[in-house]
């Protein structure tokens, strides 16, 4: 089984919703669109369900017209970022309910009822009522009851949005398995989130999107390490992956008078000329033989400390993997690893990793 999209685009007035998307997805995995607040992941999912039909463009399954086929007739669940279950029953005639409208035989709704609350760790609880539950319990009935429908495809649009920190972090690993059992089934999964670390923890294939667009379709370790864009770049790493202009020129990476880097292994094909040059937080530390940065912001998250540093034209952030005060406008020496270092062409594009070479 696969579902196949061609240039499908969708627009109100002159903003486009979806821009020429294009993928192919295949059953027995599991695919995660990261993108920012108004990317159109959630425009995408819902033109898969049916709730929103494209303007132009083609969505097949197996080769058959997928955009043809009724909502009520495809083999699509899906969960949404809100609980959304129905108050005036328990946790077991929620997770029934869809097949209850199917008509099936009641010892088959039973089965399938009972394997789908065990697979999202809720049983024993069939019979307590929703409002007893806590927010992450209620996202698993809801969960549950898209697993129960054993449907082709389960489109899933942030659902661990709404929850806690410490509880999205449980939940995570715990939706890993469930997907990764789903996807056995031989069904589609296809997942929504803003939140690279939830991207890169889910695996499977990553669809990048902005604007309406897919800007690359990989594995999440290709998509890690060979981001094919800035724009790429910044939306899968959290923070964002430093970028800063520089030039290369006789064998050193020149940021500014004062910051001039020996050229990295990776780069040393590069010709000379003007880059965009990236680096991850966690590969700029502070250190004694660096180079003069002036602190601007200094947040501390859990065991960390983020530092915000700017040397003349260059703002970059720094990661400290333990807990440290700065003033803001206090004087530090930071040091980065190019050997972490990326490196784009002024239009954008990917020309050198640290981990595929030339581009």
């Amino acid at each position: 089984m696969s579902l196949v999209a061609q240039s499908l685009c969708l627009r109100s007035d002159a903003e486009y919703h979806l821009n020429d998307v294009c993928f192919e997805m295949s059953k027995g995995e599991i695919y995660t669109i990261i993108g920012r607040t108004l990317a159109g992941k959630t425009t995408l999912l819902k033109t898969i369900a049916g709730l929103i039909g494209p303007d132009s463009g083609d969505l097949t399954l197996d080769g058959r017209d997928f955009g043809r086929i009724p909502v009520w007739k495809r083999e699509v669940a899906m969960v949404y970022q809100q609980f959304i279950n129905y108050p005036h029953l328990n946790v077991y005639e929620n997770v029934a309910f869809p097949l209850k409208q199917r008509g099936m035989a009641r010892s088959e709704i039973r089965t399938r009822a009972m394997k789908a609350l065990s697979q999202v760790g809720l049983g024993g609880f069939e019979n307590r009522k929703i409002q007893a539950l806590s927010g992450g319990q209620q996202q698993r009935v809801a969960l549950a009851r898209s697993l129960v429908k054993e449907a082709n495809i389960v489109l899933l649009d942030e659902p661990l949005v709404n929850l806690d920190y410490k509880l999205r972090e449980q939940l995570r690993e715990e939706f890993k398995n469930i997907f990764s059992a789903k996807a056995s089934e031989n069904s589609i999964l296809i997942y929504s989130s803003t939140d690279p670390v939830e991207a890169m923890q889910l695996g499977g294939q990553i669809l990048v999107m902005d604007e309406g667009r897919i800007l690359q379709q990989a594995s999440a370790k290709e998509v890690y390490e060979n981001p094919s864009t800035t724009k790429v770049s910044q939306i899968t790493n959290d923070p964002a992956m430093n970028l800063f202009e520089g030039t290369v020129a006789e064998g050193k990476i020149i940021l500014s008078s004062q910051i001039q880097l020996d050229l990295p292994q990776h780069c040393r094909t590069l010709p000379y000329g003007n880059y965009t040059f990236g680096l991850r937080a966690a590969e700029i530390t502070l250190d004694a033989s660096g180079f003069p940065f002036t602190v601007e912001l200094s947040e501390i998250s859990g065991s960390e400390t983020f530092l915000h540093l700017k040397h003349e034209h260059i703002h970059v952030v720094g990661l400290l993997d333990s807990v440290q005060n700065f003033n803001t406008g206090e004087t530090v020496t930071a040091k980065f690893d190019t050997t972490h270092l990326y490196s784009f062409a002024n239009d954008g594009r990917l020309k050198s990793s640290p981990y595929g070479g030339m581009k």
